[in-house]
């Protein structure tokens, strides 16, 4: 079983350094990437005002946050809730510089050292789709995510936003959970009956000439996109051993 932990914040500025606070967490859970309908929604009284900026952003007024419990009263309901899971973060390091700071403050060690890892869908995005809008109204509109209802940001409704986002990304892991399945089947660990494909024969139909020069033309093009990082000039088929 893999659980992921998706995860966003609102604060009150850019800055902790600076003194800004967070004022909401929203945290959506996945196991084996499909949602299981637990979540954690947390507003949080920052005990100081929020930037116009930030205030345009998520409308959090400092009149409706001041009942609110303060992120001490909260933080072990949070570090339970994220405790060993894989944590999917939109822009990583912001979020991660708020929390780890509310940590501090309170004597306790860094996040990432609490969690499984970091997984960052910008750093994915821009690995994907270099020189693309890989913000998150960017994703949702060319993964066909339904962002609609996103008239202001909030925590919950972002971290809702991004699973569709990440389980899209990684849409290819499907592949693996299947293999996972069929492998538990033949090991008589799971339900159904395996199927055997060793007797499939695939035809294998070589490029023509004109399709390898397209494809060098398109890997040129990736190249110049994401500064020499495409892949496939990296890998190299090795020759087959002759008996």
């Amino acid at each position: 079983m893999t659980r992921h932990i998706v995860f966003d914040t609102e604060t009150t500025g850019l800055s902790p350094e600076n003194g800004d606070r967070i004022v909401e967490i929203g945290c959506v859970e996945l196991v084996n990437r499909k949602p299981t309908g637990r979540h954690l929604h947390l507003y949080l009284n920052p005990e100081r005002e929020s930037d116009e900026g930030a205030l345009r952003v998520h409308g959090l007024t400092t009149e409706f946050l001041s009942d609110k419990p303060k992120f001490a009263e909260v933080a072990d309901e949070f570090l339970a809730f994220t405790a060993g899971a894989d944590i999917v973060i939109h822009n990583a390091p912001f979020d991660l510089g708020f929390i780890n700071h509310e940590l501090a403050r309170l004597g306790k060690p860094p996040f990432e050292g609490q969690v499984a890892s970091i997984i960052d869908t910008l750093a994915m995005a821009k690995e994907m789709y270099p020189g693309k809008n890989n913000s998150l109204n960017g994703l949702c509109s060319r993964l066909d995510v339904d962002n609609s209802g996103r008239t202001l940001h909030g925590a919950l409704l972002d971290a809702e936003l991004l699973a569709e986002v990440y389980i899209n990304l990684t849409r290819g892991q499907d592949a693996l959970l299947i293999g996972d399945d069929a492998h538990a089947n033949a090991t008589g660990t799971g339900q159904g009956a395996g199927i055997d494909l060793s007797a499939l024969q695939l035809p294998v139909l070589s490029p023509s000439p004109e399709e390898l020069a397209a494809h060098a033309e398109q890997l040129q093009q990736l190249d110049k996109a994401s500064n020499g990082k495409t892949i496939w000039r990296t890998w190299q088929p090795q020759p087959e051993a002759v008996t």
